[in-house]
């Protein structure tokens, strides 16, 4: 993702000042907001909490599409507002993913009334995906439970109880994401899908909202940007 989102704001005619990984992790003390417009933070799991909480203290505008350090993202939107910083998170940046979670909100909303329907969505992505589920699969529980009342957690390749959204994970070969939701009844059956082709689509959202931010603080996201 990192090179993807380089290539993607280098064509767009962007400068890229600084690029921090594992090997070079003390550079990041160089990073302030008077020469850093926007941090993009495409990491790990492991390492994103730890750059947010110094991105924000910093007062950097940062845009993140890292996953599973969602424990942390309390602490950082505090952090952010103190600091007068921007902070910019979406689990995916793909416009067709996001429209997909309007979508799964208005399904699972008329679908609410009818309990005869079981629900199931499942996620698949590349074998270098270290956290599971996606970020993506927990946002589109979430768009269920939230409009669906009588779903009140997700569980994780699980057989489900009655209260519960379950998503099957998979991990294979080199597929960029595939997202799916069905309710299935005795006599037929609905679903929703998003695929992801490539992660071009993925780094130019990143990109785009890195645009967007540039005279913004606060706490923002895909919605806000998207107007929807």
């Amino acid at each position: 993702m990192g090179k993807a989102i380089e290539k993607i704001a280098s064509e767009r005619g962007h400068e890229i000042v600084a690029k921090i990984d594992i090997h070079n992790i003390a550079e990041r003390s160089k990073l302030c907001a008077s020469n850093v417009d926007v941090v993009i933070e495409f990491s790990s799991p492991h390492s994103a909490a730890d750059n947010l909480m110094f991105c924000m203290k910093a007062g950097l505008k940062t845009v993140c599409g890292t996953t599973g350090w969602l424990d942390k993202k309390m602490e950082i939107e505090q952090l952010c507002l103190e600091n007068n910083a921007a902070f910019f998170y979406a689990s995916n940046y793909s416009i067709g993913v996001n429209l997909f979670f309007k979508l799964n909100k208005f399904l699972a909303k008329m679908m609410g009334p009818h309990s005869q329907y079981e629900i199931f969505s499942s996620e698949i992505h590349h074998i270098e995906k270290l956290d599971s589920p996606s970020g993506t699969a927990i946002t589109i529980a979430e768009g269920i439970m939230e409009n669906n009342p009588s779903k009140k957690r997700w569980v994780n390749n699980e057989i489900p109880k009655n209260e519960e959204v379950p998503i099957w994970s998979s991990r294979e070969g080199k597929i960029p994401g595939t997202h799916m939701v069905k309710y299935i009844s005795e006599y037929d059956e609905i679903e929703i899908k998003h695929t992801a082709y490539t992660r071009i689509g993925f780094a130019i959202g990143a990109v785009l909202s890195a645009e967007w931010i540039i005279d913004k603080s606060g706490i923002l996201g895909m919605d806000d940007m998207l107007k929807i």
